[in-house]
């Protein structure tokens, strides 16, 4: 599926120049989205050498953007109460948010929405009403979980399980599929669950929200995929995947048809989904292909020193590093893209003559929240990836001219389901933020 959830994108993090080397390498990694190198930066450069402001700044980043809540939370409160000479409106803003989403993580309800109640406050004179409008529906989002409990989690034993079945979606031609979770109910109904890494959160139809009983919040929702769709905000007391009980799972309630007769055939596979906003509190999973079966212990891993290969986007996409035809790129790890996935507008242009040599144009037609998304490609056979020098080859991959127009760039595609399936298991360690692949 299309990415499911946005925040705001950071204003230019830095403009100025530093004269301190260490520095200046830490502010291009954070104007460069590079978190892996800024993680890197902050644990081998001379402490001495880097400024208070971005020792700060940089524990934020590294906490929101590579999951460590532990981390961003107090950096965020040091950042807001002792930095903000050295933040524009933006970054306040920006800030923030980031701050909120950490502290709801974590459980933090009401935390969140008093702190970015009272920072929305502040600025609110230099805002435009539609920034408003949206610093407000996260507010009165964190204000109604913040009455409940959300994602406490039962295992009926030490290892869960959670079956799945692979199911075809879309015209036959495309060989495209998804992963449905079996033995799943909300509130005690039988329910049909796509498992959606791309999903940031969890999504239910209007029907179907009315159907399971749902609880709705006073709260609205927007959801960005394709385009935008407003809708509400609800709870369901219980989640059953597998032998797997979640209680209070919040779902964004959204009308899901995209007004194009022929995407909207399919639809229905997409009435429920639970994406990574569930991952992160589920800890540790293993999608095992062969078996088809997730596995989650009860007991997650403790945080290691092993090296992250796995963000988040400024989008709250769940990015990973791949390697594609032996360079390095970060995609987008989407069970949700039912194809082998696409390469962006930056591997067309470094293999520009081979590709338009040897490989025939072609328009891809991509659905999501919002509408249609038609984009001129090339469908080149035989691409290479390795994941954790595990390596397999994708017998096509979509490769598109241009990067979308709308959003900035941070990543060079999306893995789709049927190239993560070319492996027999792949595990996401959302403790160290670890995508492992096992052949």
């Amino acid at each position: 599926m299309k990415k499911i959830f946005s925040i705001f994108l950071f204003s230019s993090i830095i403009s100025y120049s530093f004269a301190q080397t260490s520095d200046e390498k830490i502010v291009s990694a954070m104007n460069n989205s590079d978190w892996f190198a800024l993680d890197s930066l902050y644990q081998t450069e001379p402490k001495d050498s880097i400024s208070e402001f971005l020792e700060i700044f940089s524990r934020c980043l590294i906490g929101n953007r590579l999951n460590r809540p532990d981390v961003s939370i107090s950096a965020f409160t040091e950042l807001l109460n002792t930095q903000s000479e050295n933040l524009d409106l933006g970054n306040v803003l920006n800030s923030s948010i980031m701050f909120a989403m950490d502290l709801s993580r974590t459980g933090e309800n009401k935390a969140a929405a008093e702190m970015l109640s009272s920072v929305l406050n502040s600025v609110r004179a230099h805002l435009d009403s539609t920034t408003i409008v949206g610093v407000q529906q996260s507010i009165n989002q964190y204000e109604a979980l913040s009455k409940y409990n959300p994602y406490k989690i039962t295992f009926e034993k030490s290892l869960g399980t959670i079956p799945f079945e692979v199911v075809p979606v879309g015209p036959q031609k495309n060989n495209s599929v998804l992963m449905h979770l079996r033995n799943s109910s909300i509130n005690g109904i039988d329910a049909d669950v796509t498992f959606d890494t791309g999903a940031g959160v969890n999504i239910i139809s209007d029907s179907l929200a009315i159907k399971y009983n749902l609880i709705p919040l006073e709260a609205s929702s927007t959801v960005g995929g394709i385009g935008m769709q407003n809708g509400s905000y609800a709870i369901a007391k219980e989640l059953k995947i597998g032998d797997v009980i979640v209680k209070d799972v919040p779902f964004y309630v959204i009308n899901i048809t995209t007004n194009h007769e022929e995407a909207d055939k399919y639809v229905d596979y997409f009435n429920v989904v639970v994406g990574s906003e569930l991952m992160l509190q589920l800890k540790d999973l293993t999608v095992d292909f062969v078996n088809q079966k997730i596995t989650v212990p009860a007991d997650a891993p403790k945080r290691s020193q092993v090296s992250p290969n796995m963000c988040f986007s400024s989008h709250m996409n769940l990015l990973g590093a791949v390697i594609v035809q032996g360079k390095p790129e970060l995609m987008n790890l989407d069970t949700g893209d039912a194809s082998y996935g696409y390469l962006g507008g930056k591997f067309f242009e470094n293999n520009k003559e081979y590709i338009t040599t040897n490989c025939n144009l072609d328009t891809v037609r991509t659905a999501g929240i919002g509408g249609v998304q038609i984009s001129e490609c090339y469908r080149v056979p035989n691409i290479s990836i390795e994941i954790g020098n595990k390596q397999v080859v994708v017998p096509e991959m979509v490769v598109k001219i241009q990067n979308s127009t709308n959003a900035i760039v941070e990543y060079e595609g999306s893995l789709g389901l049927k190239s993560m399936m070319l492996y027999n298991k792949v595990r996401f360690n959302m403790v160290d933020f670890v995508f492992t692949a096992y052949k």
